[in-house]
């Protein structure tokens, strides 16, 4: 038994098993830039990083941070605060391109979809929410429950009011639906917010109208909009905030995966200034609500960001590898081509062409050719792979994955 075998084993033995981590499909001891490596020794591109790796795994300034920061202050209780809390505060308000605002820190996604919705929740005096139908918000109660209209049954009661519609990116009248579905439910005056991602990490992009016309809905009928950012922003879509592209300011935006620096848990909810009005309830009362060493990531990886010019890298570097799956479907008939923003992009094949059914079978066969390419991918739908890079990502390393993408197209 090889030292991986022998990790999978073990880590399926202790690990309560779940869908999609345990058991695991391997076990790594490296994973620097874009790179994995396995105990093994084999090399995987990474195009996944559950969207944590805008800086590229294991970035040396971030690791020095947090060194620093251990000698320094290692944990803040909650009723004090630090420097590097108040820091990273501040450097988020002052990319917020609307009126004031503030901001709330949990250690996950989840918990801060969570404290979005409570800020929604005391300042309209509703309780009902709005998702859209394929989305996924987390893994709470609240946020899993806004993430899907079909739970199994022997998880009981989620989120009580909570309403899907059909998304965008559903069929040709995907759009107008979702749009007609949310008005109906907006006007029964019961809804507290209409929560999404701004592009889907399934990396479908809405018409240019879609979410200024919700924007507006929500106007209309007093309930508040919030952005899941989670996977999107920090500039992986080529603007700061992927909602940047779409002419609509939320009332809200969660950011987390990648804010950590792609090592420490952390999230932030920054929301408008008057949703300030309920300062007797506890609304985000978490132990690590401003610890001093994720707090310390998240600022540093600000810095990075705004430093390299890497919101601007990331649109630049997107469009490359757009133009070059573009030219590998020219030459290769089972690829179709690239959607999404900035490095935030999904592979699209033709089942067809490649003589297979399309569906969760296909999907799987795409993601496991992709694996024996040494491309670590999900898939996006029955019919893609996502194309997910860091930021910090090298010319020579798009023309890397372009190489890899295009064999593997060919292999099909």
């Amino acid at each position: 038994m090889t030292d991986t075998d022998a990790f999978v084993t073990r880590d399926a033995a202790s690990f309560f098993h779940q869908h999609g981590s345990s058991p695991c499909i391997g076990a790594l001891r490296s994973a620097q830039g874009l790179w994995l490596e396995d105990t093994a020794g084999r090399r995987f591109i990474d195009l996944h990083g559950n969207t944590v790796h805008h800086l590229g795994h294991g970035h040396p300034e971030i690791v020095a941070a947090l060194k620093r920061q251990l000698d320094e202050l290692a944990f803040t209780p909650r009723r004090f605060t630090n420097e590097p809390a108040v820091a990273l505060a501040e450097a988020l308000l002052a990319r917020w391109p609307g009126a004031p605002a503030r901001v709330l820190f949990a250690t996950g996604g989840s918990d801060a979809i969570e404290i979005a919705l409570k800020l929604a929740r005391v300042a309209t005096g509703r309780h009902e929410t709005v998702s859209l139908e394929g989305s996924y918000h987390g893994h709470g109660f609240g946020a899993f429950g806004l993430s899907s209209g079909a739970t199994d049954p022997r998880l009981g009661a989620f989120l009580p009011g909570r309403h899907h519609v059909t998304p965008y990116w559903v069929g040709e009248e995907g759009p107008a639906r979702m749009l007609e579905e949310v008005a109906g439910l907006l006007a029964t005056g019961r809804i507290a917010a209409v929560i999404a991602e701004p592009m889907r990490s399934n990396c479908h992009v809405p018409p240019a109208d879609l979410w200024p016309r919700i924007r507006a809905l929500c106007d209309a009928y007093g309930a508040k909009l919030i952005f899941d950012e989670i996977p999107s922003g920090l500039g992986k879509t080529g603007r700061f905030f992927a909602f940047e592209h779409f002419g609509a300011l939320p009332d809200a935006v969660v950011l987390g995966k990648a804010l950590g620096g792609g090592m420490v848990p952390i999230a932030a909810v920054i929301a408008d200034a008057q949703l300030n009005t309920a300062p007797e309830l506890e609304l985000g009362h978490y132990t690590h609500e401003k610890n001093p060493l994720t707090t310390r990531a998240a600022l540093t990886a600000l810095d990075i960001i705004a430093r390299d010019d890497l919101v601007a890298r990331a649109d630049e570097a997107g469009r490359k590898l757009k133009d070059g799956v573009a030219t590998i479907a020219a030459r290769v008939p089972c690829v179709i081509g690239a959607r999404g923003l900035g490095l935030l992009l999904a592979v699209a094949f033709d089942a067809a062409r490649c003589e297979r059914q399309p569906g969760p079978d296909f999907a799987a066969h795409l993601v496991a050719s992709a694996f024996a390419h040494g491309l670590s991918t999900t898939a996006k739908g029955d019919g893609a792979i996502g194309l997910s890079l860091p930021l910090t990502v090298t010319d020579a390393e798009i023309a890397e994955v372009l190489a890899r993408i295009e064999a593997m197209g060919q292999g099909l």
